[in-house]
């Protein structure tokens, strides 16, 4: 069990050697022997000299949108759109917001490391357990910036860059390889978009294809109407075993595409690192992990080139960003997975901002043509092939009071 410490006083005062997550209280560890993974990243306290009490925390449901609310005690509100977060409603109300509440927000860095351990919650870690914890995390720093009229960008160390170029992904490969050309070649036209990254494969499919020959057929197609004009990516979901993704990665380095993502199913890390070995392209790797330490391992063994933990199925900003301090190390792009799109997609423009070693490109789901939501704002469009990272309070999202004042409490 962890120590119950003085969290103010100590955070207020503390080196990055004396606040180590599961080592607390343990001021006299030599930082060179802390492991990269459990030193902090925030100091939150910095910011706020008055603790800011976690009053109440709500998952809201307005039609098919879903948002986490966290309130303080001074009637400050932080709220964030989420995804797929109805699947893990028993996790949020149960395991994971008990432990939030009454605590003090400049804390968090603290509490998400704790939270992995109260009532054997590690025994359930995984995306379902990390993603409830993402939103909670991601929720409190939208109310943090609200509290001191700051961005989220700025409580993270501060803004590296004011906007984003992206890459449009977003196939689920039920389109023929024909159709799914077309729909990137158009969005380039569209967007401005620099890079494009294509479904190959199957998705955790033993080698077959989606449809027969379509894998060969998109990379035909790329290469008569995109390549030289754009960079090119591909993406098997792990679609291969280490022979055939190997033979398919010296296909895709030989056409210049920039990286070649989860050629192997994402549990089997030696077949990845089989395949960055023989290849002389990069390989991208880490969406579906989850485990700092085993990011870690990954990196020290050279299992992927391009690490790509998600912002939400890896637990938030916090673990994110020492994910990124780990590739930092080692002289690695990050480049976060990401399936959102519009509001939901606020986070990864912020972490981008802040983040050192941010790869060229961020992922950005496109499908046609961008639809302009009026519930809430900046919409965020694409031009030029970039999208401007938000500067108001907190994530800088403004949503609509009389579509929220629609929505109702979930229960689980």
């Amino acid at each position: 069990m962890l120590e119950d410490v003085n969290r103010r006083n100590f955070l207020a005062t503390a080196s990055s050697a004396a606040l180590l997550p599961g080592m607390l209280g343990a001021a006299d560890v030599d930082p060179a022997q802390i492991e990269e993974y459990r030193k902090p990243v925030f100091n939150l306290h910095k910011f706020l000299s008055s603790p800011v009490k976690i009053q109440s925390i709500d998952l809201l449901q307005v039609g098919k949108q879903y948002f986490l609310r966290t309130r303080s005690t001074d009637g400050v509100e932080g709220l964030v759109l989420t995804k797929d977060v109805e699947d893990y409603t028993g996790l949020l109300a149960h395991r994971v917001i008990p432990h939030f509440l009454n605590k003090d927000a400049r804390d968090l860095e603290q509490l998400v490391d704790e939270v992995y351990a109260t009532n054997s919650n590690y025994k359930l870690a995984g995306q379902a357990f990390w993603c409830p914890v993402a939103y909670i995390e991601q929720s409190l720093f939208d109310l943090m910036g609200k509290t001191l009229k700051k961005s989220a960008t700025e409580l993270m160390g501060g803004a590296l860059r004011k906007e984003i170029p992206v890459y449009l992904s977003g196939s689920d490969r039920k389109l023929s390889a024909d159709d799914e050309v077309e729909v990137y070649v158009r969005g380039v036209e569209e967007t401005g978009a620099k890079a494009v990254k294509f479904k190959i494969g199957g998705r955790m499919s033993d080698n077959h294809d989606a449809m027969p020959g379509r894998t060969d057929r998109i990379l035909e197609l790329a290469a008569k109407k995109l390549a030289g004009k754009v960079t090119l990516m591909a993406d098997a979901n792990g679609s291969y075993d280490s022979k055939n993704a190997i033979a398919m990665g010296k296909r895709l380095q030989d056409m210049k595409y920039l990286w070649f993502e989860e050629p192997c199913p994402w549990e089997e890390k030696s077949e990845t690192k089989r395949v960055a070995d023989a290849l002389d392209m990069k390989v991208a790797f880490g969406e579906q992990d989850s485990s700092l330490w085993l990011f870690q391992w990954m990196i020290d063994n050279k299992v992927m080139d391009i690490v790509q933990p998600d912002l939400n199925y890896n637990g938030g900003f916090i673990r994110a960003a020492r994910v990124a301090r780990m590739a930092r190390k080692a002289n690695l792009w990050i480049c976060p997975h990401n399936t959102q799109t519009g509001a939901a997609s606020v986070n990864i423009l912020h972490f981008a901002a802040t983040t050192p070693n941010i790869g060229p490109y961020m992922e950005y789901v496109h499908r046609g043509p961008e639809k302009k939501e009026s519930w809430y704002s900046p919409n965020f469009t694409i031009k030029n092939g970039v999208i401007p990272v938000p500067t108001g309070p907190g994530l800088g999202l403004e949503f609509d009071p009389d579509f929220v004042k629609k929505a109702t409490v979930v229960t689980a």
